[in-house]
């Protein structure tokens, strides 16, 4: 989630870290010896395990987690011994990339699941493509990220350009909104599916009153606020995370604005509840994540998270679960091709890429020729009190 000025940068350090630390063939002989002299494969997460965003960086890791623990015998069988290496990457391109070069350097890293942040995906991506390193995002939302049709690149949830347009849908023709300020926090994220819904929002005729940017990181927000009470829309449309749309929709209550606020996936979080407390009434969300309880699978998943996490799932944990097994779905497969032998990572990038019909607990996996997932949905939520999960208030197909 960054700007396009500093995904220049973040790029261009991309390269040059990448020479700084050599480049390791991809050919993984040499892995390291595991217990009982089993052969080390690692799958690694990145996520923001500390700062703004750690709620949800937390749920990508325990998700990932979860599932690699449930198959490290099936690994064990097979002459491998599976192992997780959590990264933090702090919510930042920088932090991001430098953690996906020594990812890179480590040979018995098969595989990543992450990120969060779109602004961090986007860059460390560069890097994994260098090393032949696939990665699957359970979160990562921006067009770029699989537009540049990079073969070790793929994700489970759907695109902004998907996103943008269902959550305007909503917001004019279920909410009846005519005229909607939008305010979004300068990152590839939130200004991606802003500008998404912006231009759907226009094109079915509501009026766009205000279109501003917050910065990550700010407290007060009365000046963006101030400009909204003046132009007295009937809905605020938020493009950003959980931390600033909470205290958005809370000072905007306090400031006397109670219209419908809207956001997108970012929103998706039991602490912009604990931020907005009451407030967050009358605010509906799009998310890329469904209800994890809806099914019976979903059930058990959620069951076993919080007997073995001691805490309830968040909205991208089953989606990290579900990435971690189409990368292990696809490792084991590289594996069987290979004789049983370690495989390469561009088989195992080539034997990921592939996934067809994967059934996770939350989504079923298909990728198509950018690593976009065919089966994905934008799911529509509503905050009636102050309790998280939202209500969920429909379901939506890409046509």
């Amino acid at each position: 989630m960054i700007s396009k000025k500093v995904l220049s940068l973040a790029m261009t350090a991309t390269l040059a870290l990448g020479f700084m630390s050599g480049c390791a063939s991809s050919n993984n002989t040499d892995k390291d010896s595991g217990s009982d002299g089993k052969k080390v494969i690692k799958i690694a997460t990145q996520s923001p395990l500390s700062g703004g965003s750690a709620t949800l960086g937390e749920a990508i890791k325990l998700g990932a987690q979860l599932a690699i623990d449930e198959q490290k015998d099936k690994f064990a069988k097979l002459g491998f011994e599976l192992k997780l290496d959590a990264q933090d990457d702090q919510g930042d391109p920088k932090k991001g990339v430098a953690n996906a070069n020594i990812l890179g350097a480590d040979q018995s890293v098969l595989g990543v699941v992450g990120h969060l942040n779109s602004g961090v995906s986007i860059p460390a991506s560069e890097v994994y493509e260098k090393y032949k390193i696939v990665s699957v995002s359970p979160a990562s939302t921006a067009t770029d990220f699989t537009d540049r049709n990079l073969k070790s690149v793929s994700r489970v949830v759907a695109r902004d350009d998907f996103q943008g347009p269902a959550g305007a849908k909503y917001a004019v023709e279920t909410l009846k909104a005519k005229k909607i300020f939008v305010i979004q926090d300068k990152t590839a994220y939130g200004s991606g599916l802003a500008d998404a819904f912006k231009g759907a929002a226009e094109k079915m005729g509501a009026e766009i009153v205000g279109f501003e940017g917050i910065t990550v990181g700010e407290k007060d927000f009365n000046g963006v606020l101030n400009q909204v009470s003046s132009k007295k829309p009937d809905l605020i449309y938020f493009g950003g995370l959980y931390a600033e749309g909470g205290l958005l929709v809370k000072q905007a209550r306090d400031k006397g604005i109670d219209v419908p606020f809207m956001g997108g996936d970012g929103l998706d979080s039991s602490t912009f509840v604990e931020i907005a407390g009451d407030a967050v009434k009358n605010t509906f969300l799009t998310s890329v994540a469904g209800d994890t309880t809806k099914t019976e699978e979903g059930k058990k998943f959620s069951d076993d998270y919080k007997a073995k996490f001691n805490k309830p799932i968040e909205s991208y944990s089953a989606y990290a679960y579900d990435s971690a097994g189409v990368l292990l779905a696809g490792i084991e497969q590289a594996i069987k091709d290979n004789g049983g032998k370690m495989p390469t990572r561009e088989k195992v990038m080539e034997a990921v890429r592939g996934t067809k019909d994967y059934k996770g607990v939350v989504t079923q996996v298909g990728f198509d020729g950018k690593g976009d997932n065919t089966y994905a949905k934008i799911f529509i939520y509503k905050f009636d009190e102050a309790k998280y999960p939202a209500t969920l208030d429909g379901e939506i197909n890409k046509e």
